[in-house]
Order: structure tokens, then sequence, then C-alpha cells
């Protein structure tokens, strides 16, 4: 008996993360901000929010979705970019097709990561992993890191151990050792209220799991959440790299220059939203079976409305239908700051639009 998990032994899988992507292809486009604290995000003069920022500015303590003011507090010098997503999206392009010269089995995150499973390849996982960070820096002048393990949580927390542009390989008889004292908010899905459960129950690294029955921990959070972190606790993750994975959720929010209280100035916002959303959705070729509207008022406070429309919906008149109804619906009580629509419940739109849909004057809700 070698002691590891036979769930430990079979699978080779990395993680590959850029590196501050937003901010280093600003930084490529224009060399002088290279040695420059930079945050890529809003008008620090309005209620700008940042998407990110390079490592420079986050020696400072600046960290996306920061309000952009707030960032500038903690770094005088800091260069504020507006973001520019149809270059970074082309960028993401030119990175994936990097990834399928070695796989084809690839899980993109985002715009910026990646889970590929090369397990039935003859080289190795490493040398796979040096090949493909060599590649991105030579054709995109960029810098990934990448993580190396035997499935996907632990690649990804590999990923982020030797940033920036560093690679870490987690073999399967070390895992056992590394797992043990990782803090729990280091699991992917370990969000800020899980941990805070997970703290009044002295579990802050993943030994501290075991201390406990299982019965216990059903006690407390029930059997799914339990089952789950008891396996994430000695390291394991059965989740497989889905190339054909759908988003769980698209969403668009506006944060305005002023706050707003008339309702048709809101709807006219909301209009651009449902055009943003949209397009979201149709570049992902999904449909959605559930809207919901976020709210943001004056003194901070938030407020959500969600509504299942009858069948999955991708069209901007429909968004915007459904986001009209969940504002007349909510009522405004006080002047808002901030407007989002989310989108969830994703389903591949090849496979519902040849549903039959009532017209969309004819619903009642």
């Amino acid at each position: 008996m070698d002691g590891i998990h036979p769930e430990l032994k079979n699978r080779k899988i990395i993680h590959v993360d850029m590196d501050a992507f937003y901010a280093s292809i600003e930084m490529r486009e224009d060399p002088s901000l290279v040695s420059k604290p930079l945050g890529i995000g809003g008008d620090p003069n309005g209620r700008g929010v940042l998407c990110t920022a390079n490592y420079v500015a986050r020696g400072f303590g600046v960290k996306s979705a920061m309000p952009s003011r707030a960032a500038m507090k903690l770094c005088p010098d800091l260069v504020i970019r507006p973001p520019r997503f149809d270059l970074y999206k082309s960028v993401s392009r030119d990175i994936k097709a990097i990834l399928g010269e070695f796989t084809d089995k690839i899980e993109t995150i985002g715009l910026d990561e990646a889970y590929l499973d090369v397990t039935t390849k003859p080289e190795t996982a490493t040398s796979i992993a040096q090949q493909i960070r060599s590649k991105i820096k030579d054709r995109t002048q960029l810098t990934a890191s990448a993580g190396v393990a035997p499935n996907k949580m632990l690649a990804k927390i590999a990923s982020d151990l030797q940033k920036p542009d560093g690679i870490t390989i987690l073999k399967p008889h070390q895992i056992a050792e590394f797992i043990k004292n990782l803090p729990v908010t280091k699991i992917p899905g370990v969000g800020p209220v899980s941990a805070q459960r997970l703290k009044q129950l002295n579990i802050l690294i993943c030994s501290d799991i075991y201390k406990h029955r299982k019965l216990a921990l059903y006690e407390a959070f029930g059997s799914r959440f339990s089952d789950w972190i008891w396996d994430r606790g000695m390291g394991i993750d059965k989740s497989e790299v889905s190339s054909n994975r759908i988003r769980k959720s698209i969403s668009v929010e506006k944060t305005f220059a002023e706050n707003m209280s008339d309702i048709q100035s809101i709807k006219n916002a909301s209009s651009q939203l449902a055009k943003e959303l949209s397009e979201r959705l149709k570049l992902n070729n999904v449909s959605t079976s559930s809207i919901s509207i976020k709210l943001k008022f004056i003194d901070f406070s938030q407020n959500t409305r969600a509504f299942s429309p009858p069948f999955p919906i991708h069209s901007r008149l429909e968004i915007e239908k459904y986001t009209n109804h969940l504002l007349e619906k909510n009522g405004l009580k006080k002047p808002i700051r901030l407007l989002g629509i989310k989108a969830s419940y994703l389903n591949d739109r090849s496979l519902t639009e040849d549903l039959v849909q009532p017209s969309l004057f004819e619903q009642k809700i």
C-alpha cells in the first residue's frame, strides 16, 4: 500500500491562468506603463470600479472590484485605463488556439484561464505546461502561470502559488502533506459565508475537517456541502474537464454617475443592459430560463428580484420586457446607484430554439 488515494493516481490536469490579463495586455500595447502601478476600470472621479490591476499596483493593496477612488487613495500614482474588451477577447482567442494544439479536452473559464486534461498524452503534464507557457509568451508577449496536478481543484490552487510567470507541480505522493495545512479559504468554491461558518467550528485548515465526525458536519451544513468539503479536505475532486461546459449565469451591470430615481430613465438604462446581455448570451450560444435584477440604493443597501419566463429566452426584447416587469413590481422607494441584470439557468440555444414559443406580446406576466 502506498497510501495514495486512488482518485489521485490516474489523471493529469493542467490549469493555465494568465497573469493580470487585462493589465498585461495594456502594458504590452504601451510599454511606458510597465513599471507603473496600473489599474483597469472606471473613472475615479465618478463611481468607477477596477476590473483588475497589475502587480505593481497590487503591492499597494489595490485589488479587483475595488472602487477606483479607493484605489487612488491607496496608490496616488495609480494609472487607470478604461477596459478594451474587444482587444482582450481577441487575445484570449489566440491563447485558446495555442491550448488547442495540445489537447481537445479544454474547459475555458472566462477570458483568462482554462483547464486541460492531458491524461492520455504520452508527454508529461509538466512538459506540456512548459510548452504552453513558452508558446503563449512567444506569440503574445504575455506570461501565464500554470498548475499541474491530478485534478482540477489542486491544479487551480497550484497555478496561484508562484504567480506571476510560474509553474507548480503537485505529484500524487506530495498531496497528503500539501493539503493538510492548506487554509480552507484556498479551496475553490469556499466563499466568505462558508469560510465564516467553518471558522465557527474551528475549521481553518483542511486537516481540521477530520477532527469532526461527519454527522456533526451534516448537522451544521447539510449532507451535500459536508460530502463536498470532506472530499476537498483530502484533495479529492472528481469533476471532469468539460469542453462543453455551459456557464451557470451571465450578468451585466451599470453604476450610474448620479443617483437615479426616475423610472423611465432607469428603464432606458435597463434597455442598454438588456442589449449587452443579449449579445453575451448569443456569443455563448445560450438562452436563459431566469432573469433577475439587482438594485443598489443610495445607502448601499441592495434588492434583488427574479422571474422565470415560460420558455428559454435570449433576445433583447424578451430580456427588456421581463426586466421592466421586475422594475415595476419592485418599486423604487429610494434612488438607486447601480442596476444589474443577470441571466441564470442557462441552456444550449441549439437545444431550445425549436421550442414553440408564444408571441412575446401575448404573454401575461
